[in-house]
């Protein structure tokens, strides 16, 4: 196969791909939990887009930070066990005004994503 012919083969098999994110070393990944979690993020994705991007980074970079938005679970909320191993539930808010939150644990370097509420969900403590 010539230079060309490589060339236009390559152009054809990665036009319109999706160019994933890069990842560093030091970030973490992002782990759907559940069905819901993952039907919660898409339905944030589509009216929140820019605080989801805002969460991404959040939940890749540091998702055990104490911030107005990120904090531990209390109570009987503050714990999940998995596979035997308890682990601290985070939550996430979207914003200070709005009602959505990410619930989470972490497990080494990935962030698991429990639930995804699109409203402030009623059990929160």
């Amino acid at each position: 196969m010539t230079h060309f012919q490589w060339s236009v083969l390559l152009e054809a098999m990665t036009r319109g791909e999706r160019v994933a994110r890069p990842k560093r070393k030091s970030e973490y990944s992002i782990y759907f939990g559940s069905s819901q979690a993952q039907r919660g993020w898409e339905a944030l994705r589509a009216v929140r887009s820019s605080d989801l991007v805002d969460a991404w980074e959040h939940l890749t970079r540091n998702p055990e930070s104490l911030t107005p938005l990120s904090y531990p679970l209390k109570g009987a909320l503050s714990t999940v066990v998995k596979n035997g191993i308890e682990y601290t539930r985070w939550q996430l808010k979207l914003s200070k005004t709005q009602g959505s939150r990410i619930w989470y644990y972490v497990e080494n370097q990935e962030v698991h994503i429990e639930v995804v509420h699109t409203n402030h969900p009623r059990d929160t403590s």
